[in-house]
């Protein structure tokens, strides 16, 4: 079965999380995708979080389908490779600060130079104009700048960033989506094009119409903690088991079935009840009703109560729970992969199906530098050459 991406090369010089994400949806789907890293400064994602046995857990996952190679791309050597393998790619992404790959040589200017059709995706946190373009951008700063932090939390709590790369991960996303669409344009126009991603804007941009509103009424989401301005009951509600439930009543008619459910019909009948955004407005009262409902009730007792009343209700799982629901199963949405270093390991599936021309994942994250030889060979070098490359250090 074909991979409906196997037409396209990818050269990955990004490091950490958005742009290696990126690369890693794409490689999913076929696509040859080529890891180059600094020879002694190699991704930082390869040491970050977890490891076993000196191995990065989540560099297996966010390194899959990728062949590696290690160069110095500031040094002749790594910056005549790269412009070698670029002549023969799809899509380079890098996520350096505005100015390095101009400093390098190695500039859209001499990339489309080797490569008319190349598209060059430069993911940065703050793009590549404007007076923050040199400053260091993390998801952090996506997370605190985008309006997420300031709306995430509870009331009179402070502003919360999540426990998690969730700019990055946003970021990665668009990213792809920018590739294709670049490659689609492509097809037009018969020429490559740069992509400016800012770490800043994606994470905005599904925050929902804020600037509208802010715009056009003057309104600043507040903190909500769990809770949401446009309904409720919405919250997390503790089970007498001690597990928590979520419930959502985005539709009127759940939200109706939610209070004949937990024994208060006569909320039918206020007037308050009528829409979503009334219904936060009384959301003490609601979720008070809710909450001793389900206090009494084991998990099992309150999910088969919500089940059976036709709402949308489901236990809050942390990752051991999804390895074990049935939904997450039948979806394949975890699989296994034989890794050289480490065995059978656990990962997250590739995102979507797709019925004809399905991704999967091809092998797990490899060690630094170990297709470097195959690389240099497809790329053109001699066996002298590369002997050559490999004795002086800028390549390995």
């Amino acid at each position: 079965m074909s991979s409906p991406l196997s037409d396209l090369r990818v050269i990955d010089c990004a490091t950490l999380f958005a742009g290696p994400f990126a690369a890693t949806m794409l490689g999913d789907f076929g696509a040859d995708v080529i890891k180059i890293e600094h020879p002694t400064r190699p991704d930082a994602s390869r040491s970050h979080g977890a490891s076993k046995n000196g191995h990065g857990l989540w560099w297996k996952s966010l390194g899959r389908n990728k062949r590696t190679i290690s160069a110095d791309l500031k040094s002749p050597s790594g910056r005549d490779l790269l412009l070698r393998l670029v002549a023969d790619a799809d899509v380079l992404i890098e996520n350096f600060r505005p100015g390095t790959m101009e400093r390098w040589g190695l500039g859209y200017k001499e990339l489309a130079a080797a490569n008319p059709k190349l598209i060059m995706v430069r993911v940065t946190g703050f793009g590549q104009v404007g007076p923050k373009r040199a400053d260091p951008g993390f998801g952090t700063l996506a997370e605190a700048m985008s309006g997420f932090a300031a709306m995430t939390g509870e009331p009179a709590g402070p502003p919360t960033l999540p426990p998690l790369a969730l700019a990055d991960g946003v970021a990665g996303i668009t990213a792809a989506y920018a590739v294709m669409v670049a490659v689609h344009g492509r097809q037009l126009t018969g020429k490559g094009q740069v992509v400016d991603l800012a770490l800043i804007e994606p994470l905005f941009g599904i925050l929902g119409p804020q600037v509208t509103a802010y715009d056009q009424l003057g309104i600043i989401p507040p903190r909500t903690g769990n809770r949401t301005m446009n309904n409720a009951p919405r919250n997390t509600y503790k089970t007498k088991d001690g597990k928590w439930i979520a419930i959502s009543t985005s539709s009127q008619s759940i939200a109706e079935r939610v209070v004949v459910l937990v024994g208060h019909p006569e909320f039918l009948n206020e007037p308050w009840f009528a829409t979503g955004q009334q219904r936060a407005q009384h959301a003490d009262v609601l979720d008070s009703a809710v909450s001793s409902w389900v206090s009494l009730r084991t998990a099992e007792e309150a999910l088969d109560g919500f089940s059976k009343a036709d709402t949308a209700a489901c236990l809050i799982y942390d990752v051991s729970d999804i390895i074990e629901d049935e939904q997450y199963a039948a979806l394949g949405t975890i699989q296994t992969v034989e890794d050289p270093d480490l065995g059978p390991i656990k990962m997250n599936n590739v995102l979507f199906r797709l019925s004809d021309t399905p991704g999967a994942i091809r092998f797990s994250g490899r060690s630094q530098g170990a297709n470097t030889t195959e690389i240099l060979r497809q790329a053109g070098y001699s066996e002298p050459e590369i002997e050559e490359l490999l004795a002086n250090g800028d390549v390995k």
